[in-house]
């Protein structure tokens, strides 16, 4: 598996990475509706671009997953729901805390497998707010190493 530093954010890879976004949402956010992944994946290629390091992991160079990072913190990770259990989530954060100083992150309380794959992998959570940061009632975990 290749990770690589996505600095030019062409279209065609960003509607690949939507495509990885939906499917690894649909397989772990349970708690949202189809109506609601919807409205939130109308802003997720503005939050590719705009997020300062964006890091796509290949496989054979077809994206996997992706991993976007800004000043030490994990902005996002996703896994293509077929590749899931695979590692991929594992190496993503462990290039971004030993290459880029990841530290900290933010999860959805409903999403306890995200929880448990952050925890074993050194988080702990340090603060819980009742809404996500679009003030829907989906709280979030912040956590840090």
């Amino acid at each position: 598996m290749d990770i690589i530093e996505l600095k030019e954010r062409r279209q065609s890879v960003l509607d690949g990475l939507l495509e990885i976004w939906e499917g690894s949402v649909r397989a772990t956010h349970l708690f949202l509706s189809d109506e609601e992944i919807l409205k939130i994946k109308e802003y997720v290629p503005q939050a590719l671009i705009a997020v300062d390091k964006l890091f796509i992991a290949e496989e054979n160079e077809i994206p996997v997953a992706f991993m976007g990072i800004e000043d030490g913190s994990l902005e996002m990770l996703f896994i293509a729901s077929e590749e899931m259990g695979k590692g991929i989530g594992r190496i993503l954060l462990q290039h971004g805390i030993g290459n880029h100083g990841v530290n900290r992150l933010t999860v959805n309380e409903q999403n306890p497998q995200a929880r448990g794959f952050y925890e074993h992998m050194g988080f702990h959570v340090y603060k819980r707010t009742e809404l996500d940061g679009q003030g829907d009632p989906y709280p979030l975990l912040y956590m840090c190493l």
